[in-house]
């Protein structure tokens, strides 16, 4: 199950049609970098008055992308191509280039630009308006943005032959469907709220101090940092900051991640920053010979979360990473009885359903995006409207999580960002890679017997070691399934992610 396998690179001059490829992607790289060290600016550093005129260039800007890859020329270096003596590595580079030739193509012109005007629109207002638990003032931006992901599903719906909302989820995970993901999350809602009900009764025996703050900032953001660095992230690569919702942006060769901070909880910002430096080392260990190209991107968002997912709940919330961490707390928080590496595991673990996801137990997530998942695909198939939004919400949230919503938009239908933005068919793509997670995590352990006795020496090589040769260098060389088949020796089993769960929350 190892991947010795050549890096994605650049063609040989015996290939002309691929070489012109290669330097029209490559020029779509440097435009794609610009626009995401724009967007970070957006979130973490731009003043609230400069939002019209920067919505406007990145408007601009989605716009030259998209004549770029619409140029009638490439369409004829494609099929020119395709007929080269390729290596491996090119003809999996010519697939990927395809993809997202024949997507640009489905699109017109004006959609582009009017997606990313109304998205920048409405997730600006957003900011305040969820604040302010805005609903009214929210719906105005977002129908909008509703009406044209609805004309973009139905697009490429109809070139493709699936439904709206799967054109759609593709964009993030190629090749899955709606259906496939409703029976993996429809056997989750079978064993999920017992397992949260039997874990809840066995952690009410347990006493557990909480940590007692105030935390400031500047020690959480220090303690973040030096986590940061031993889990690998390149600090000349890369940068810490702040923003409304935590994200994992910019390019490969200068990831930004941010994360919130709360004076009251160190859990927030702590597990956030954990979480993005997941997404961050990912990026920071993509193939350079091949990261301007679109075979040297991450695979998918499901797998890109994996590596979140493998950072935060597979390894930062484990007994054996919790060891040498809290050592650390007490250096930058001080020293109190919650910090106790056996306590601290316990509040890292601890279940308790509630209503923001970002914030949720690694038990009671994945009814977050079950949630998310059937409300949106109702809303881009046409089975409710904005307005429905709402009512559903709170009737899902009683019904899987047991709470209520109604009158709350703020820590509702509000929270997320990506639905703001036009981000519909993305929510899958946690759970998935949570599954993704945990299954990795089984067959590193059938490889190194002694994993989490090295992790609690503080020594994560085993772990780092393993993503880079299965994941991180393999980039977009081979389809989602076909990756993790090899990485794991069996394509996506969600069983993996039911034992991790019952081994973690009830022992055995």
């Amino acid at each position: 199950m190892t991947n010795d396998h050549p890096s994605p690179t650049a063609a040989s001059s015996a290939n002309p049609a691929y070489c012109a490829l290669t330097a029209t992607f490559t020029r779509l790289y440097r435009l794609g970098h610009l626009g995401a060290i724009v967007g970070w600016d957006q979130a973490a550093m731009m003043p609230p008055k400069g939002n019209a005129a920067r919505g406007a260039a990145l408007a601009e800007l989605q716009v030259l992308m998209h004549q770029t890859l619409t140029d009638p020329r490439l369409s004829g270096l494609l099929q020119s191509a395709a007929t080269e003596a390729l290596q491996d590595t090119e003809r999996a580079g010519l697939r990927e280039m395809r993809r997202d030739w024949e997507l640009a193509n489905l699109l017109p012109e004006r959609l582009v630009q009017a997606q990313s005007l109304a998205g920048t629109r409405c997730e600006h207002a957003w900011r305040s308006q969820r604040k302010a638990n805005d609903w009214k003032g929210f719906w105005e931006n977002f129908e909008p943005v509703v009406t044209l992901a609805r004309e973009e599903a139905e697009l490429l719906s109809q070139a493709r032959g699936v439904s709206p909302y799967d054109a759609l989820m593709d964009k993030y995970e190629p090749g899955a469907q709606s259906a496939e993901i409703e029976r993996i999350f429809g056997a989750v809602k079978t064993w999920l709220p017992g397992l949260v009900q039997q874990v809840r009764a066995k952690q009410a025996t347990e006493a557990v101090p909480g940590a007692v703050g105030p935390f400031p900032v500047a020690q959480q953001r220090a303690l973040g940092v030096e986590v940061m660095g031993l889990l690998g992230f390149d600090f000349e690569g890369g940068r810490l900051d702040i923003s409304t919702h935590p994200f994992c942006g910019g390019v490969a060769e200068d990831v930004r991640i941010t994360t919130r901070y709360s004076e009251d909880d160190f859990v927030r910002s702590l597990m956030g920053i954990i979480h993005e430096t997941g997404h961050a080392r990912y990026e920071q260990n993509l193939p350079r010979d091949g990261v301007h190209l679109p075979v040297g991107r991450a695979r998918s968002m499901g797998i890109h979360e994996s590596q979140s997912l493998s950072f935060e709940m597979q390894l930062g919330r484990s007994q054996a990473f919790v060891q040498w961490l809290a050592p650390l707390l007490q250096k930058h928080l001080g020293a109190q009885p919650a910090f106790a590496a056996d306590n601290l595991a316990r509040l890292l673990t601890r279940v308790q359903p509630g209503l923001i996801r970002v914030d949720a137990d690694e038990l009671t997530y994945p009814a977050h995006i079950i949630l998310r998942f059937e409300i949106e695909r109702a809303l881009i198939n046409g089975a409710i409207e904005p307005a429905d939004l709402p009512a559903l919400w709170d009737e899902k949230m009683q019904a899987y999580l047991g709470l209520d919503t109604r009158g709350n938009f703020r820590d509702g239908c509000l929270q997320d960002i990506h639905w703001p933005s036009g981000s519909f068919g993305y929510f899958p793509s946690y759970t998935l890679g949570a599954m993704y997670a945990a299954q990795y995590f089984a067959s590193m352990r059938t490889q190194h017997a002694d994993l989490d006795a090295r992790i609690a020496c503080g020594d994560v090589s085993p772990v780092m070691d393993w993503l880079n040769r299965n994941i991180w260098s393999q980039a977009s060389l081979w389809p989602t399934d076909a990756l993790v088949q090899r990485a794991t020796g069996e394509a996506l089993n969600p069983a993996h992610f039911r034992t991790h769960l019952e081994q973690r929350y009830l022992g055995g």
